[in-house]
């Protein structure tokens, strides 16, 4: 059997303070997803959690503003034939403005955004690995709220 190991990288979204996560809709796929892809040679985490949620949401202006650490899953993959390891990093981020992305990928295109309430978007995202990361983000946010 063939394997395959790499690394990817994205972010949990928010605007509204906060109360809202953006959400990716799959239609062809039925799936609810968070943005993220793989990290590409030269990269940093960071850089490639920013470039992925840009290219796949069409939204230029988002900032890290925490780290929401990493998992490792392992999952048979049909397309490749190959049991895959992947370990996937997430950072929380804040849109900062709504000025489109202008990239040379256009990823966006493959989805449709859905702004959730923050409560609402582990119920609704379709993976268990990215439901933790919105877990991860809710309680993230919830201690920002308690700061002074």
């Amino acid at each position: 059997m063939n394997k395959i190991s790499y690394q990817a990288a994205g972010g949990v979204v928010v605007r509204a303070g906060g109360a809202e996560l953006l959400l990716l809709e799959r239609p062809h796929r039925k799936e609810l997803r968070l943005p993220k892809g793989h990290i590409e040679p030269g990269e940093t985490i960071e850089q490639a959690a920013v470039r992925e949620v840009q290219e796949e949401t069409g939204y230029a202006d988002v900032e890290i503003t925490a780290g929401l650490g990493s998992l490792t899953h392992s999952f048979f993959s049909l397309r490749d034939d190959a049991e895959v390891t992947r370990t996937e990093y997430y950072f929380l981020m804040r849109l900062t403005s709504e000025r489109k992305y202008q990239g040379p990928h256009y990823d966006y295109e493959k989805f449709r955004r859905r702004w959730v309430r923050a409560g609402e978007a582990e119920r609704a995202l379709t993976y268990e690995s990215e439901r933790e990361f919105a877990r991860r983000a809710n309680k993230a946010l919830a201690q920002s709220d308690h700061e002074v």
